[in-house]
């Protein structure tokens, strides 16, 4: 089942979003979330968790320590991590702020230790993502993170098939309920080491279709 198809149909009930995903997942994602935040530098690194959604990724970060701002450009999904940070104590490490991919221009160039994107880089369509992966550079230190989990096309073709077979009712119901559509990433490896990253850890799905990628800025 494809995890960005139902995702998108949970982004259009925000309050139920969480217990959403956890459940089509097998609260498997959280467990992805954790094992990237593992490579986060000790102390108190500054974090940008790009597309945070209702701010899980940017909360778990923070209990690590770390200084986060989330950005999203879902206005409810924030209102709903605002209230998570503020339930967990947390408003003096966590800032959210309505932002896209596009604006990432308006942040000070390598101000980041680490740049979270969790289910998000496959809400781009094929320029946004070349262009956020650009900003992405910019935005990181030198010797910087790049933490990915994300939806991708399966490389071997019978698995691709699989996955397309599985994908098309779906695809159709999200456009029905979210007049929007779906892409899953394709060559997201090739295209983050294109965009001037080193990819130090790799790790797919059995199906092929959703990867956890940790890469540095040089």
């Amino acid at each position: 089942m494809s995890l960005y198809v139902l995702m998108r149909l949970l982004e259009s009930a925000p309050e139920r979003y969480d217990r959403g995903i956890r459940l089509l997942t097998l609260g498997g994602l959280e467990p992805a979330y954790e094992r990237l935040l593992d490579w986060l530098p000790a102390g108190h690194p500054r974090v940008l968790d790009i597309g945070c959604g209702t701010g899980t990724l940017s909360l778990a970060a923070a209990r690590r320590g770390a200084r986060v701002k989330g950005i999203d450009i879902d206005p409810q999904m924030l209102e709903i991590a605002r209230s998570k940070v503020r339930a967990a104590g947390l408003e003096g490490q966590v800032e959210l702020e309505e932002l896209g991919v596009a604006e990432l221009d308006r942040e000070r160039e390598r101000s980041y230790d680490a740049v979270t994107c969790g289910l998000s880089l496959s809400e781009l369509g094929p320029d946004e993502l070349s262009y956020a992966l650009e900003q992405i550079h910019r935005l990181l230190r030198p010797g910087g993170l790049l933490l990915v989990a994300d939806e991708i096309r399966p490389r071997n073709p019978a698995l691709r098939l699989l996955h397309a077979l599985i994908r098309i009712p779906l695809v159709g119901l999200t456009w029905l309920l979210t007049q929007q559509t779906t892409h899953p990433v394709t060559g997201l490896p090739d295209r983050i080491e294109a965009a001037g990253f080193t990819i130090l850890s790799l790790r797919e799905s059995r199906l092929g279709s959703f990867l956890e990628l940790v890469a540095r800025r040089p």
